[in-house]
């Protein structure tokens, strides 16, 4: 393959940092309001955010936040569970998926255990708390070294490192990380290039110096070009310095969004929606405190009499302040009015947080005696709530996700090379959330069973036992050796027919 050209990568890395800085102020504060110890470390133009922190008084939207971000690690991706499972694909008979279900078993077991022995659950959260913030977050896939318990390795990439393009149809398909190192670390880690002399002068008048690398993953036909250079600004040089280009199977960097606007690149996040309340409530509590401090410590008058001098003034218990004979000396002076509106006001705030952040509906059951429709109608209305967002995520998540994770156990020859087309085998998504659908399915067949049952035995012989109990098992997501094929009813009389009647002669 060509070799990639640094003019073409660094007009791409300009064209993603331009239509990256729209977003900016817009993330600064939801970092600011909902999430401000992630903000405050999210590097030099995030600085703000940090200072914003300390004028942060309801903690309503970041302990909201939290809880959405611990929801979806629950419903999309438990940790420890079985929350997906490679089936056989649309093209296989009868026989095609007897041969092939055992080793699609074998390699959902062995995914599956690669995941629970990595960091994946630890960063895909905090992807999750970038996600409900500022709705866009980046995980970093990467295959660990031969020798280590898993052979993926995962890193949640911070929003100020990274930016994107999309093609036509609005996915995202241009990756560029940038990160910070210094000149000497990139000497050392790429020794075969030449460094230009603008930046060997650089190096000389400070040795400390550091530069932008920026880590490029471009798609090239059914793969991804992976290109890391310095930008031609900090190399001081006319053209951007390459350092190093490979190829990627699946791109190792996995750009996922809550939701999308026409036109947007970037995912608008549901504090987004709820930031004019966030500031609001912020702003009454600011102000509930600051009345608070005024009727603790009081406001006071002092007459100007030459004795009483107000700058030595000491209002602590037992003091003695010394006034003019006659003079009114120090006296409070009453509030205006009472601050107790708030209250209502600040109520009102707070429960629109919550609503929007879906804190008061993904959150843990208050009531412990609710009955089992309420149960079911929670689930309901999770599933309505979460259906397009969840829509989202399947497809620009943990369906990369598992292809990524597909393609390095293959080529470590670990799992067989059955490609994931859809055609052969395909990837069926067992997260909770998931099941919702899966079992009001499997309830809509067993009433469809129980009504034709109640027919007689006619309608009953119509049922199709062995197909039923396989969708059964396969909506439900039940392991393959569990199931058995059912001989044909059809097929056992007609062999028992012919076995009486070889009998009788």
């Amino acid at each position: 393959m060509a070799s990639v050209s640094p003019a073409s990568l660094e007009k791409a890395y300009q064209t993603a940092r331009r239509r990256r800085q729209p977003w900016e102020p817009l993330w600064r504060e939801c970092f600011a309001y909902a999430s401000p110890v992630r903000g405050g470390g999210l590097g030099p133009e995030f600085g703000p955010a940090n200072r914003l922190s300390d004028r942060l008084f309801d903690g309503t939207a970041p302990d909201a936040v939290e809880q959405l971000a611990a929801s979806l690690l629950a419903e999309l991706t438990p940790p420890w569970s079985r929350w997906f499972e490679i089936v056989p694909g649309t093209e296989l008979d009868a026989d095609g998926r007897s041969r092939v279900a055992p080793l699609l078993e074998q390699a959902t077991r062995t995914l599956l255990g690669h995941f629970q022995r990595s960091n994946f659950a630890v960063e895909v959260h905090q992807c999750y708390l970038d996600l409900v913030t500022i709705g866009t977050a980046t995980l970093l896939f990467q295959e660990a070294a031969p020798g280590t318990g898993s052979a993926f390795r995962f890193t949640a990439v911070p929003a100020a490192e990274m930016r994107v393009l999309a093609d036509a149809e609005g996915r995202i398909t241009q990756q560029f990380r940038t990160t910070s190192m210094p000149v000497v670390e990139l000497r050392e880690r790429f020794p075969a290039v030449t460094m230009p002399p603008g930046l060997e002068q650089r190096l000389k008048e400070d040795p400390d110096c550091r530069v932008e690398l920026v880590e490029a993953v471009q798609p090239e036909g059914a793969h991804f070009r992976y290109a890391a250079f310095v930008p031609r600004e900090e190399a001081r040089s006319r053209e951007a310095l390459l350092l190093a280009e490979g190829h990627f199977e699946r791109s190792p960097f996995i750009t996922f969004r809550w939701l999308k606007a026409a036109g947007d690149i970037y995912g608008r996040s549901p504090v987004m929606t709820a930031l004019p309340d966030i500031k609001t409530a912020n702003k009454v509590v600011e102000l509930i405190l600051k009345n608070a401090s005024i009727a603790v410590t009081g406001i006071w008058l002092a007459e100007d009499d030459g004795v009483l001098n107000p700058a030595n003034i000491d209002l602590s218990p037992g003091s003695i302040i010394p006034k003019a004979v006659g003079s009114a000396g120090l006296t409070p002076l009453q509030a205006p009015g009472r601050f107790d509106v708030s209250e209502l006001v600040l109520g009102d705030l707070r429960a629109r947080i919550r609503h929007t952040l879906l804190a008061d509906r993904l959150g843990p059951v208050q009531d412990r005696r609710m009955t089992a429709t309420e149960v079911l109608e929670r689930s309901a209305e999770m599933a309505r709530l979460l259906g397009a967002t969840f829509g989202r995520l399947q497809g620009e998540l943990l369906v990369p996700l598992l292809h990524r994770a597909a393609a390095i156990l293959r080529r470590r020859g670990e799992i067989a090379a059955l490609p994931l087309d859809g055609r052969i085998a395909d990837i069926a998504v067992r997260s909770p959330i998931a099941r919702l659908q899966a079992r009001d399915d499997v309830g809509n067949i067993v009433s469809w069973l129980e009504t034709v049952n109640g027919l007689g035995p006619e309608a009953a012989a119509t049922v199709d036992l062995p197909a039923t109990v396989r969708w059964l098992a396969a909506t439900l997501g039940v392991p393959a050796e569990l199931v058995r094929d059912l001989p044909d009813p059809l097929s056992a009389l007609a062999g028992e027919l012919v076995e009486g009647d070889g009998d009788d002669a």
